[in-house]
């Protein structure tokens, strides 16, 4: 089971951290506080999310091996730069929905938390129309 607390471990991480990039682009790039607390709403759920796993955070930092990671020092050349606002936020949006379909598959086999992480990703589809159109308005 440990194996399965990595992937969710590793998927929280990647989807907390495509979130708070997300946010960023709502605060600072769009000013637009009703995105930026929504966003942050999300992040803020899915960690609650996490909380109510069996075993809760404790087991999912426990399994943690980053030094052993053999996908760590993996990078395609479109991660390695960003061309454009527009392009980091597609990215980051898709980060945030690959790991919540991740998270809903594999929380499957720790407990009913799956539902939560399946509402993430659809809320991150509803985002991403208006994030993405909030960046092709903007002068």
């Amino acid at each position: 089971m440990r194996e399965v607390y990595r992937v969710v471990d590793a998927n929280l991480n990647r989807a907390r951290e495509g979130l708070r990039v997300l946010e960023e682009i709502a605060r600072f790039v769009l000013d637009d506080a009703d995105l930026t607390s929504r966003l942050k709403d999300i992040r803020h759920s899915l960690s609650s999310t996490a909380g109510e796993l069996p075993g809760g955070v404790y087991e999912l930092v426990r399994s943690r091996d980053s030094a052993g990671d053999v996908g760590a020092e993996s990078w395609t050349r479109q991660e390695r730069s960003r061309n454009s606002l527009f392009e980091l936020a597609v990215a980051n949006l898709k980060r945030v929905q690959e790991a919540a379909r991740v998270l809903e598959e594999f929380g499957k086999l720790l407990g009913p938390a799956a539902g939560g992480f399946k509402k993430l990703r659809y809320e991150t589809y509803v985002l991403e129309q208006e994030i993405l159109q909030k960046m092709r308005d903007k002068p």
